[in-house]
C-alpha cells in the first residue's frame, strides 16, 4: 500500500500488473529477454564483480550502440543527436 499511497502523492500512474500476466507490460518481457538472453546465459560469473562488469558493459552497449526500433531503428545516441539538431533554431 505505501507505493500506492506514494503515487497518489506524487502523481506517478500506477499500472498493476498481475501476476502470470507478463505481456501486461510487453516492452520490459521484451527488454528482461533480451538482457537474460544476450547477457546472463552468455556469461558465467565468478563472482559478484564480474557480474557488476559484465551487466554494466551490456548495459552501456544497448543502451549506447544498438538500434531500437522505437527510435526509428537508429541507436539512442543518434536519436539524441538528431533531437538536438532539431531543437536549434532555425
Amino acid at each position: 500500500m505505501a507505493i500506492i499511497k506514494w503515487c497518489q502523492e506524487t502523481k506517478v500512474e500506477w499500472h498493476y500488473i498481475a501476476p502470470g500476466k507478463p505481456m501486461q507490460n510487453g516492452f520490459v518481457e521484451s527488454f528482461n529477454g533480451s538482457f537474460r538472453d544476450e547477457c546472463l546465459n552468455e556469461t558465467l560469473f565468478s563472482s559478484l564483480a564480474p557480474a557488476r562488469a559484465a551487466i554494466t558493459a551490456w548495459k552501456e552497449d544497448y543502451n549506447r550502440n544498438r538500434p531500437h526500433s522505437s527510435l526509428g531503428n537508429v541507436t539512442p545516441s543518434e536519436f539524441a543527436t538528431k533531437m538536438a539538431m532539431e531543437k536549434q533554431p532555425a
